[in-house]
């Protein structure tokens, strides 16, 4: 039997909406605006003005980002290193939550304390350029891989989620003779969909928007990233160097373009990926965050 609702109820769920829309709304719009400013001619942009729609439509400033003869391959080889880089770092940081979950495993409070105080203390940026040199991963695709295999604050979430598994589950595939990996392959992964999806979120975003790596350790044109190409036509634009950018795009049509349209413009290119991916992710993301982070 449905109960009656009070005039009261219905005010405040309809102040509940409001707030969300508008909530929405703030959190929409700048994207919104950015997608606007990226469709406007880039002069008629530096009068102001532009909220929600172009006021002189023009696909000028994606021609201009397109024309750069190696965007296509940058593309295709960011695809490759999110792919390849986050299954890996999903593998690793795997092995390392599970390993960590277990309670007989004698080293677990000396390596959660090793990963703890790795994500307040690093080395500094030299003495990691030095290794990553001494490793022999520069002018390699390796570098945007190894790395960022591990990464302590993903091992701690997933580590507190396996924490929360009934241990009657792993015990009972033990005494089935099941060993470490057969357990956690088959056992613990396919339960635990929520905090891997959550974790291949984070790691899939970080190596898409990759480019300092690029920047510091790759002088290979053919190895370079979507992100660092975006940046260099940026810093074209921004320099407006004509003569220097015919190697990659049109001169005329970069003098005619503002770094404005071009940052724009940029950050549509390299978000709208990430967003045609997320609702897919959307529901285990959200599953990962909450139950790894209740305690019974």
């Amino acid at each position: 039997m449905r109960t009656k609702r009070t005039r009261g109820g219905i005010a405040f769920d309809a102040a509940n909406y409001a707030a969300l829309a508008l909530l929405g709304a703030a959190t929409l719009y700048p994207f919104w605006n950015l997608l606007a400013i990226s469709l406007n001619e880039s002069m008629d942009t530096l009068r102001g003005g532009i909220t929600l729609f172009p006021r002189k439509f023009t696909l000028d400033n994606y021609t201009l980002i397109f024309q750069n003869r190696r965007l296509f391959s940058a593309v295709g080889l960011s695809v490759a290193r999110t792919l390849v880089g986050t299954a890996a770092a999903l593998a690793a940081t795997m092995m390392v939550a599970y390993a960590l979950s277990r309670k007989e495993f004698v080293l677990r409070k000396a390596l959660n304390t090793v990963l703890v105080v790795s994500m307040y203390v690093n080395g500094g940026l030299i003495p990691y350029y030095l290794l990553i040199k001494q490793l022999g991963l520069t002018n390699t695709f390796l570098v945007y891989i190894v790395p960022g295999l591990l990464g302590a604050f993903h091992v701690m979430i997933m580590r507190s989620f396996f924490d929360e598994l009934p241990a009657g589950l792993i015990e009972s595939a033990k005494l089935d003779g099941a060993g470490e990996f057969q357990t956690l392959l088959r056992v613990v992964a396919p339960i635990s969909l929520p905090v891997i999806a959550t974790i291949a979120l984070f790691v899939s975003v970080g190596h898409w928007n990759a480019w300092l790596d690029n920047y510091l350790f790759n002088t290979d044109e053919k190895l370079t990233l979507l992100q660092y190409e975006l940046m260099k036509i940026l810093m074209q634009s921004t320099e407006q160097i004509g003569a220097g950018a015919t190697n990659t795009v049109d001169a005329d049509l970069m003098r005619m373009t503002t770094p404005q349209s071009i940052r724009a413009t940029m950050t549509i290119v390299a978000t709208v990926p990430i967003l045609l991916v997320y609702p897919f992710m959307q529901n285990y993301f959200i599953k990962g965050m909450t139950l790894g982070a209740v305690k019974e």
